[in-house]
């Protein structure tokens, strides 16, 4: 068995391996015409279930032969223009070639003993993006694995940063479209989803600063503190972004921690011609980005910044056989000391390999892309009488609803929408997101994909009214008997 151990032995079988794999891969890209193929539940899962993991097929193209039945086959493909569902985007080949690279070395970017010039690769990118929002010398921050973690560990800076120890009296405020991860956040962090106050937003899903200064005075008379306001620049519904330089007025005011979840709307950071939707993120305590929404990364690759480095010392924790004190009296770079994970992977170098192949103006550009086709998006909804659409998008989002002629119950046309999704996707033929605003039930297109073109859009628009036809006419041919 220890020729399949990595080293300096096998490094031939590792190249054949590698290179089948990537061979196989290539041709599904290459041959693929549709987003999904449709399958379901109950056509996947007796295939896996089949499967006798206890005894091994004993090579890598055997089991590359049933890799095609159990995954390559049926999975969901984001590079395919006609993938408009949830914030995944296709990915751009100098990350992937890092993903292989730091697969293959499988560094910890925990200490510096396990990582070397990794650790300082993740830095200079985290000291780089710090710079993009506007920060000075005095941050810092850390590589994560999501934005849910990056938003947990804003908030638990917050909480340690209040000025109390009742955490009873601790209230986060952040608007009714941010986040599900801030109320998980709360509970986590023992201060119990209560804490969470939500603010209304404007007809363009933006926070209002009337409301959350009204809602912070109320706060203020009632004896409690505003730990933090969660502003949102790039909403998972709707890409909106909250009015950074008003809430950051009120948090000074307040008191309050200000932390912006940008990790949809990091994009703009290196966007050519939209960078100034971002203003007012320089005043953030602390700011989430993903880079594998809008900077075209593979899953995982998001960062949690800070302005002030020191306030990360929440976060650290010493272990004698790992990070012991006298390391950071060394001042040895333990990047553990800044994070929620002990073992981490080296997700930056997918990053670093990006910028130095395409540069920082190269992914920005793609990012504006797919912000332009959403406006054209926008344009032929609101042309089109069979939709309704909620609001002009900001970045990439498109929130929608199929209304018929014939059908003035709201319940039906929701019962029309949802179907119109979930046979969609059976077909394949695309793949839609799905929400709910004002109680009723709308579709979503996420446009990050720079491949999907305006005809996509009328084309998916066209299967949806179908569909949705379909199951209306269906249900009137039933009623009428």
């Amino acid at each position: 068995m220890r020729s399949h151990l990595l080293n300096d032995t096998t490094a031939e079988s590792y190249r054949r391996s590698v290179t089948e794999g990537v061979e196989r891969v290539a041709s599904k890209l290459a041959a693929t015409r549709r987003p999904f193929t449709g399958a379901g539940v109950e056509d996947i899962a007796p295939l896996i279930d089949r499967v006798d993991l206890d005894r091994p097929l004993g090579d890598t193209s055997a089991v590359l032969d049933e890799l095609e039945d159990v995954y390559l086959r049926d999975a969901v493909y984001f590079h395919h223009p006609r993938y408009l569902g949830h914030l995944n985007c296709p990915v751009v080949i100098p990350a992937v070639l890092g993903e292989a690279v730091l697969s293959a070395v499988n560094s910890s970017l925990d200490t510096w003993d396990q990582s070397a010039g990794g650790t300082l690769i993740e830095r200079r990118l985290i000291d780089w993006t710090a710079g993009r929002v506007g920060y000075g010398p005095s941050a810092d921050g850390v590589f994560t694995s999501g934005g849910s973690q990056s938003n947990l560990q804003a908030l638990l800076l917050a909480r340690e940063e209040a000025k109390t120890d009742d955490l009873s009296k601790l209230r986060i405020f952040s608007s009714e479209c941010s986040h599900f991860s801030v109320q998980k956040s709360a509970q986590l962090l023992g201060l119990g989803r209560g804490a969470v106050v939500s603010i209304p937003c404007d007809h363009d899903k933006r926070m209002q600063t009337v409301a959350l200064a009204r809602a912070l005075e109320r706060c203020a008379a009632e004896g409690n503190v505003p730990m933090a306001v969660v502003a949102t620049a790039g909403t998972t519904d709707f890409g909106s972004l909250d009015p950074l330089p008003e809430i950051a007025e009120l948090c000074a005011q307040y008191g309050a921690w200000m932390h912006v979840d940008a990790a949809y709307g990091c994009g703009l950071l290196v966007s050519p011609t939209r960078r100034h939707l971002l203003n007012g993120i320089e005043h953030a305590d602390s700011v989430t980005v993903d880079y594998h929404k809008s900077f075209f990364q593979p899953v995982s690759s998001s960062a949690i910044l800070v302005k002030d480095g020191s306030t990360l010392r929440h976060a650290t924790y010493h272990a004698d056989y790992l990070n012991p004190r006298r390391a950071a009296e060394e001042r040895i770079p333990n990047q553990v000391d800044k994070s929620l994970q002990t073992t981490r992977r080296f997700d930056a170098l997918k990053l670093w390999m990006t910028l130095r192949t395409m540069g920082a103006d190269g992914i920005g550009s793609l990012f504006d892309e797919v912000c332009d086709l959403a406006v054209e998006g926008w344009r032929l909804l609101a042309a089109d009488p069979r939709y309704d659409v909620v609001v002009e998008p900001t970045l990439s989002t498109l929130v929608f609803r199929y209304i018929p002629d014939a059908v003035t119950s709201p319940a039906e046309i929701d019962r029309a929408n949802l179907y119109a999704r979930k046979a969609l996707f059976a077909s394949g033929e695309a793949v839609v997101a799905g929400t709910k605003t004002g109680g009723r039930q709308y579709l979503k297109f996420t446009l990050l994909n720079p491949e999907t073109t305006v005809s996509d859009i009328a084309a998916v628009l066209d299967l949806i009214a179908g569909h949705a036809e379909q199951y209306l006419g269906e249900n009137l041919v039933h009623a009428a008997s």
